[in-house]
């Protein structure tokens, strides 16, 4: 075994430091500098100040405790959701808690008494304030296969709560998903007698919710997105789910599209998702 020795000098503290850098390798540095950046994300505060969004032309913020005297309930689920630990630049260097970052400032708003519109930033009306911060899914709505957000038919707050908990519906986290996504698809979710199991995990473990290059908005188009979850490789070149060898029906289409498992979110008759 090689040994380094590396050379100190006890009046410099960052001389071993140093030392100790010059003699790793490159790939030894990558993975340092990987390390130290995950530490650093993780241990990253979770207030946040960021721009606002949307700006009101006249308009100077006024804090959140002025909103919250018309819009109590609000105010209160916003303190301790996601959103409430971002802030925007106030006055003199202030932090504003960030009614405004998605409303705009409300001077204006205040002075004419409220009111849905009035100098106002709404959200629910045009999703451009949420997509301002959230890029990643601005890039999904512009993909061939989306939620109708761009066309105007549906809004981030259809599904989203943007002053309390993220999914509309309440309960445990697969089931709100879940009850999202039957506001508009009852049929896919209703109760059946043979459940396909994945819809106990959520709807999105099949499907992207803002938009996908593949239709019915799927996260794979082929058979990877079920043997993901249903492989089994019992000996090489062969490929057993369940009990069954499926090693040559796989090579005769999708899962779903090949007469097989057509039923795919669950069917009264038959166990194996069939109609």
């Amino acid at each position: 075994m090689k040994f380094i020795r590396l050379k100190t000098n006890p009046g410099d503290p960052g001389a071993y430091i140093r030392s100790l850098v010059r003699s790793m390798p490159p790939w030894a540095l990558l993975l340092c500098s990987v390390l130290l950046i995950a530490v650093v994300s993780c241990s990253a505060p979770s207030r946040r100040t960021i721009a606002p969004a949307g700006m009101v032309k006249g308009a100077e913020p006024v804090g959140m405790e002025t909103c919250a005297g018309c819009h109590e309930e609000e105010a209160r689920e916003f303190e301790n959701s996601s959103h409430g630990r971002y802030f925007i630049p106030g006055e003199e260097g202030e932090e504003v808690m960030a009614c405004e970052a998605c409303h705009g400032q409300g001077s204006l708003h205040l002075e004419v008494g409220g009111g849905v519109g009035q100098y106002i930033i709404n959200p629910s009306r045009n999703p451009e304030p949420c997509l301002q911060c959230h890029a990643q899914t601005r890039v999904a709505f512009n993909l061939e296969y989306h939620h109708p957000v761009r066309e105007e038919r549906l809004t981030c707050t259809n599904c989203h709560d943007p002053h309390g908990d993220i999914y509309l519906a309440r309960g445990m986290r697969m089931g709100r998903e879940n009850a999202v996504c039957m506001q508009c698809h009852r049929e896919q979710t209703r109760p059946r007698v043979f459940v396909h199991e994945a819809l106990r995990e959520g709807c999105t473990v099949c499907h992207r919710p803002h938009g996908s290059i593949n239709d019915k908005l799927l996260k794979e188009n082929d058979n990877n997105l079920c043997l993901k979850c249903h492989a089994q490789l019992s000996t090489p070149g062969t490929v057993l789910i369940g009990d069954f060898s499926h090693t040559t029906r796989l090579a005769e289409g999708s899962c779903w599209s090949a007469g097989c498992h057509t039923a795919i979110h669950g069917s009264d008759i038959n166990p194996h998702l069939r109609y």
